[in-house]
């Protein structure tokens, strides 16, 4: 019943933005942390932010501080990734992870993942 569906990809120029959206179902948000995880080909996958709706903490990978922007919607158990200035050092496929451990870290629970494409 633990689901995680990541959508909103599209492609898009660069300076365009797109939002993400990360449904979850199967899961209270009283500890778990939500992350967004990213993977270009040819390149590890990498963290790039994480919130924890309870409390709202957030947290930016350097690359995307200033450009992207968390946020959720409790009421919705969802989770945006608000994505501005998009460069094509964004392109990847984009995944949004639960960890019921409430720590910004990998866990078991991925969604399958959304395409961004960037063009120049």
């Amino acid at each position: 019943e633990v689901q995680l569906q990541a959508s909103g990809g599209g492609s898009v120029q660069t300076g365009g933005s797109l939002r993400l959206s990360c449904a979850a179902s199967g899961f209270t948000f009283d500890d778990l942390a939500i992350v967004w995880f990213r993977q270009a080909p040819g390149k590890a996958r990498e963290g790039i932010s994480c919130i924890k709706p309870s409390d709202g903490l957030t947290w930016y990978e350097d690359t995307v501080k200033g450009r992207f922007t968390v946020a959720s919607d409790n009421a919705k158990n969802t989770v945006y990734l608000q994505m501005n200035n998009l460069t094509p050092d964004d392109t990847a496929v984009y995944y949004c992870v639960a960890n019921p451990l409430g720590l910004c870290l990998e866990s078991d629970y991925w969604g399958q993942g959304t395409q961004v494409t960037v063009s120049s």
